[in-house]
C-alpha cells in the first residue's frame, strides 16, 4: 500500500514539475514594450505606398454589449477592451500606408488650439493680426469606421480526466471568439470603398493533478497542483484589427484604390497569397471545417479482409478475401464502383470453398467535403466457384469510413452484408432461407483526374 502511494506521489510530482512549477511567477517583473502578434509582422511587410493616405478614426467601439463571463454569472467588467480605437491607430501607423489624425478627442485638440491662439493674441501685442497664428489642421481623405461586433464565449468546451485509487488529473479547454468589421469611407462623396470582416479565436486551458490517500491510520495525504493559461483578449483583438488593416490595404491595391511603388512581382505574390487565403475562408465553416471538393473523378481501389459465412452449417470461420475496383465519381457525394472479388467461405469441420464475384456498387459519401467521412454502399453482383459452376446472383449493402490522407490517396474500413439468391453457396440445400455472408475489410484507394464537382 505504501509503495503504491509513494509511487503515485512520485508520478504526480513528475507530471506537475514541467507545468505548474515552470509556469508559476517567480518575482516582480519590470514593464516591457508590448508584444507583437502574428499579424504585426505581416502588417509591417506590406508594399511601400506611393503616397500615404490621411485617415481619421472617430471611434472604433465595442458594439457587443458583452460582459465578462464567469462560472457563477457575469461580472460588470466588459468582455473586450474599450480602447480598440487606440489599437487601430497603432495598426495604421505600423502599416506605413496611413497618416492617422486625431479625431477621437478632437474637442480637446480644438480647445488647446483656442488657448494657444488667445494666449498669443494677449501677450504678443506687436504681431500682425492678419498673420496665421497656427498651421491648419489636416483633414482626412478617408474615414475608418466599424467596431467589435461580436464576442462569443464557450463556442467549444471540452476536456479529459482520469482518476484511480485517489490519484488522477484532468485537462480542460475552452474556446471563445471575437469578431470585428472595418470599413473605409471616402470623405469626398461618402462612398464605402472597402469593408472587411475578421474573426479570431481565444483559447483557455487548465491542467491539474491531485492525490488523495490514507497513508496510515488517521493520516491523510492530499496533494494538488496545476495551472491555467488564458490567451489575452487584448492580444486577440489587436491581431484581428491588424489583420483587418492588412486586408484593407491589399484589397485597396487589388482594386486600384491604393497605389504602391514596389516591384510588380512582389505585389502580385502578396495578392496571390491573399487570394488563396480568401478562397480558404470562402470554403470554410465554423470550427475550421473546409468545404472544398475532396475526391477526384476516378479511383483505383485495392482492399482485403475477412469473410464470415451465414448458411446451413454452424461455427463459421474467418477466411480471407481480396478486391480490386475501378471507381467513377459523377459528383462529390456519389461514387460508382465496379469490382472483382476473390473470397473463401468456410465452416468448421464442414466446408472450405472459394468464389469469385463481380459487383457493381453505388457509394453515398455522407460528408463529401470532409477528409474523414462515413459512407453507405449498395449494389448487385454475380458469383461463381473456381470451375465457373454453382453460379448465383446477389445484392450487397454496407457501410464504411474513409479518410483522405492526401488529394490522391485514401484509406478505408468497411463492412458489407451479401444476400445471395441461392441456398447452395455452402453446397447444402436445407430449409427455406438462402445463404448469406459478411465481409469486413481494409482498403486503399488511389484517386486521379480532376476533382468531381
Amino acid at each position: 500500500m505504501r509503495i503504491l502511494t509513494y509511487t503515485s506521489l512520485l508520478i504526480l510530482s513528475v507530471l506537475s514539475s514541467c507545468t505548474a512549477y515552470y509556469n508559476q511567477p517567480t518575482g516582480l517583473q519590470k514593464a516591457i514594450i508590448g508584444e507583437g502578434t502574428p499579424a504585426t509582422s505581416l502588417l509591417r511587410n506590406l508594399p511601400t505606398p506611393k503616397e500615404q493616405v490621411v485617415v481619421g478614426v472617430y471611434k472604433f467601439r465595442d458594439q457587443t454589449g458583452q460582459y465578462k463571463p464567469q462560472d457563477n454569472g457575469n461580472s460588470f467588467s466588459t468582455a473586450v477592451t474599450q480602447g480598440a480605437t487606440s489599437i487601430l491607430i497603432k495598426a495604421l501607423e505600423d502599416s506605413k500606408w496611413f497618416i492617422p489624425i486625431e479625431r477621437e478627442n478632437v474637442g480637446n485638440l480644438l480647445q488647446e488650439r483656442n488657448l494657444i491662439r488667445s494666449t498669443r493674441q494677449e501677450y504678443n501685442k506687436n504681431a500682425n493680426p492678419n498673420d496665421p497664428q497656427l498651421t491648419p489642421l489636416l483633414y482626412a481623405g478617408v474615414l475608418l469606421e466599424g467596431g467589435i461586433i461580436s464576442y462569443d464565449s464557450n463556442i467549444i468546451t471540452g476536456g479529459f480526466g482520469a482518476r484511480y485509487f485517489g490519484a488522477g488529473g484532468s485537462v480542460k479547454y475552452r474556446q471563445d471568439r471575437v469578431t470585428i468589421y472595418l470599413r473605409m469611407v471616402s470623405t469626398s462623396n461618402g462612398k464605402i470603398l472597402k469593408s472587411v470582416y475578421i474573426s479570431k479565436t481565444i483559447l483557455s486551458q487548465a491542467v491539474d493533478q491531485s492525490l488523495f490517500r490514507y497513508v496510515n491510520f488517521k493520516r491523510l495525504l492530499e496533494v494538488e497542483t496545476g495551472y491555467t493559461a488564458n490567451e489575452p483578449i487584448h492580444m486577440a483583438v489587436s491581431e484581428a484589427i491588424e489583420k483587418a488593416v492588412e486586408s484593407i490595404v491589399l484589397e485597396g491595391i487589388q482594386d486600384g484604390i491604393l497605389l504602391t511603388d514596389d516591384p510588380k512581382e512582389k505585389v502580385e505574390a502578396l495578392l496571390n497569397n491573399y487570394k488563396k487565403e480568401n478562397e480558404i475562408a470562402d470554403n470554410s465553416k465554423i470550427y475550421g471545417r473546409a468545404l472544398t471538393p475532396q475526391r477526384r473523378k476516378f479511383g483505383i481501389e485495392l482492399s482485403g479482409g475477412s469473410t464470415f459465412m451465414n448458411g446451413d452449417y454452424s461455427n463459421p470461420l474467418a477466411k480471407p478475401f481480396i478486391r480490386g475496383a475501378l471507381k467513377f465519381a459523377p459528383s462529390q457525394s456519389f461514387i460508382i464502383s465496379a469490382s472483382t472479388n476473390a473470397l473463401k467461405l468456410a465452416n468448421e469441420n464442414a466446408i472450405n470453398v472459394g468464389y469469385a464475384t463481380f459487383d457493381l456498387n453505388g457509394e453515398w459519401i455522407i460528408l463529401p467535403k470532409d477528409k474523414l467521412s462515413p459512407y453507405l454502399s449498395a449494389g448487385a453482383g454475380i458469383g461463381f466457384n473456381s470451375k465457373f459452376e454453382n453460379s448465383h446472383s446477389k445484392v450487397q449493402f454496407g457501410t464504411g469510413l474513409e479518410y483522405l490522407v492526401s488529394d490522391n490517396f485514401g484509406i478505408k474500413l468497411f463492412g458489407e452484408y451479401n444476400v445471395n439468391f441461392s441456398d447452395n453457396i455452402d453446397y447444402l440445400v436445407a430449409g427455406i432461407r438462402d445463404d448469406y455472408y459478411y465481409k469486413f475489410g481494409f482498403g486503399i484507394t488511389y484517386y486521379l483526374g480532376k476533382k468531381a464537382k
